[in-house]
C-alpha cells in the first residue's frame, strides 16, 4: 500500500506535498463546481425548449398548418442555424421533461423568466400549481440530477414512482446506469412487496454505482397475480421466479402449439 504524505514539517510549515494536494483539491473542486453549472444550464435550456414547444401547441397561431409535422420542420429549421441536440427525439424529449417537471419554473433566474411571456405564463403557472408535485423539488432536481438522469426518469410515466426513483437516486448518488439497473430490476415494486424497507434500501444502496460523492411511501400496488408473499427484502431472484411461474402455468393452460424454451438463455 502506498505510504501516506505528510503535507507538513515538523515545524508546521507546508511542504512541496502539501503545495501539490492543494492544488489539485482546488483544481478538483473547480472542475465539479464548473460541471454543475453547466448541467444546470443545460436542463433548464432543455426544460424552456420543451415549455415553448407545448406552449406553441396550446396557442400558436399558425399551429394548424404545422400539424403532426410540427417537430421535424422544427428540427429541420434550427438544424439550418446551428442548434445542437435539437432533432426530433431531443424535441420530443424535451416536451415530454416540461410536461412532467413544470414545477422546474420556480428554478428558473430572472433573466431566464424572462424568456416566458408574463400574459401567458400567469394562467398557465395557475394551471400547473393545482396538482402538488410528487418527489423533490425543481431546485434540488436540477442541481443534484443531470439531465441524463431525468431523460431516464421522464420515461416512468407513474408520478409516483418516478418520485421514488428521483429521491432515492438523490440520496444515493446514483450515476445513470445504476439509475437504469434499479428501474430494470423493479426496485420500486419489490420496495412495495417489501416489509423492511430500509433493509432493501441498504440492499438497494450498497449495490448501486454512485456518480459521486428515507423516503417513506404508502405501499404501490403490489403484483397480485405473483402470488408474492410479503418479505423482509424482495430480490430480484423472487421476482424473477413469480414472473417465470405465472408464465409456464399461463402457456400450459394455452394448449398445443406453446413452448418456454428456458427460464434463462442467452441470446446472441
Amino acid at each position: 500500500p502506498r505510504k501516506p504524505v505528510k503535507l507538513k514539517t515538523a515545524s508546521g510549515a507546508p511542504n512541496f506535498a502539501a503545495l501539490v494536494e492543494a492544488v489539485r483539491q482546488v483544481h478538483e473542486q473547480s472542475v465539479a463546481a464548473a460541471s454543475r453549472v453547466v448541467n444546470v444550464s443545460l436542463t433548464l435550456r432543455n426544460w424552456l425548449i420543451g415549455w415553448h414547444i407545448r406552449e406553441y401547441e396550446q396557442s400558436g397561431a399558425d399551429r394548424a398548418e404545422y400539424g403532426e409535422r410540427l417537430l421535424e420542420r422544427l428540427a429541420e429549421e434550427l438544424r439550418q442555424r446551428d442548434v445542437s441536440r435539437i432533432d426530433v427525439r431531443e424535441l420530443r424529449r424535451y416536451r415530454r421533461f416540461y410536461l412532467a417537471y413544470p414545477h422546474i419554473r420556480e428554478s428558473l433566474t430572472p433573466e431566464l423568466r424572462r424568456l416566458l411571456p408574463a400574459q401567458v405564463t400567469v394562467k398557465r403557472k395557475m394551471r400547473e400549481s393545482v396538482t402538488p408535485a410528487l418527489g423533490a423539488d425543481g431546485k434540488t432536481l436540477i442541481s443534484r440530477l443531470s439531465f441524463t438522469h431525468l431523460a431516464e426518469l421522464i420515461e416512468l410515466d407513474d408520478p409516483l414512482k418516478r418520485a421514488f426513483y428521483e429521491i432515492e437516486c438523490i440520496r444515493g448518488h446514483w450515476s445513470v446506469r445504476a439509475l437504469k439497473r434499479q428501474i430494470a430490476t423493479l426496485y420500486f415494486e419489490r420496495s412495495g412487496l417489501s416489509t423492511d424497507k430500509e433493509k432493501l434500501a441498504a440492499m438497494a444502496q450498497a449495490g448501486a454505482e454512485s456518480a459521486e460523492p428515507k423516503l417513506s411511501i404508502r405501499d404501490p400496488y403490489v403484483f397480485e397475480f405473483l402470488g408474492l408473499k410479503a418479505k423482509e427484502a424482495v430480490a430480484e431472484s423472487d421476482l424473477e421466479e413469480a414472473l417465470l411461474d405465472n408464465l409456464q402455468d399461463f402457456l400450459l393452460e394455452m394448449g398445443h402449439g406453446f413452448c418456454l424454451e428456458a427460464r434463462q438463455k442467452s441470446i446472441v
